[in-house]
């Protein structure tokens, strides 16, 4: 093996410093929910930006970043079309955002039925509603839940971004610190203007 492979292969195995960083300011949400919201950023088909809001799922690795989709969503048909996107994960009560940069992860290995499985009957019942962002239709049927029982959806997906470029913007100090990690950079801490 080369150096340059030898690197590259520890970029990949090692854990980023800023995930250190980042689990620490989630712990400070506690349970709170919408300490695993995070906004995804996309191309829209019309060339215009288009964000919503997703539930993080965990970490595939060191850094690939998982997500949970529909297949019948424009999002999905967004990444196929571009796959680069960016994150961003505003934690309050740690006074801190993150924004992570990344690329869908098209060809990667996942288990849908282990992350199919994970999901409470409440959450999969999301998967058996009609198409999102379609015309109402007043007699479709919005299941509450669906249990253990029900094969996993085509429309199930789990998103896999392997992010490249990671920055945190820290407001508890004066002045705010902002620093910032890049994968093609080793993860070498960078400090930056607030």
């Amino acid at each position: 093996m080369t150096e340059r492979s030898n690197q590259a292969s520890s970029i990949t195995t090692s854990l980023p410093p800023w995930r250190a960083l980042l689990k620490g300011a989630r712990a400070r949400e506690g349970r709170q929910p919408s300490a695993r919201w995070l906004q995804l950023a996309t191309m829209g088909l019309d060339g215009t930006p288009r964000v919503r809001t997703l539930v993080f799922r965990g970490w595939h690795g060191g850094d690939l970043l998982e997500l949970y989709t529909d297949t019948r969503s424009a999002k999905f048909e967004e990444l196929l079309q571009q796959p680069q996107v960016e994150l961003c994960w505003l934690l309050p009560k740690a006074k801190q955002q993150y924004r992570l940069r990344g690329t869908w992860m098209r060809q990667a290995q996942i288990s849908n039925a282990q992350s199919w499985q994970s999901l409470s009957p409440q959450g999969r019942a999301l998967w058996g509603w009609p198409a999102p962002g379609q015309p109402l239709e007043r007699e479709a049927d919005f299941p509450e839940e669906l249990d253990d029982t029900v094969a996993i959806p085509e429309n199930f997906l789990v998103l896999q971004l392997q992010i490249h470029r990671a920055e945190l913007l820290d407001l508890t100090r004066h002045p705010h610190q902002r620093i910032l990690w890049c994968r093609d950079d080793a993860w070498r801490e960078q400090q930056l203007n607030p």
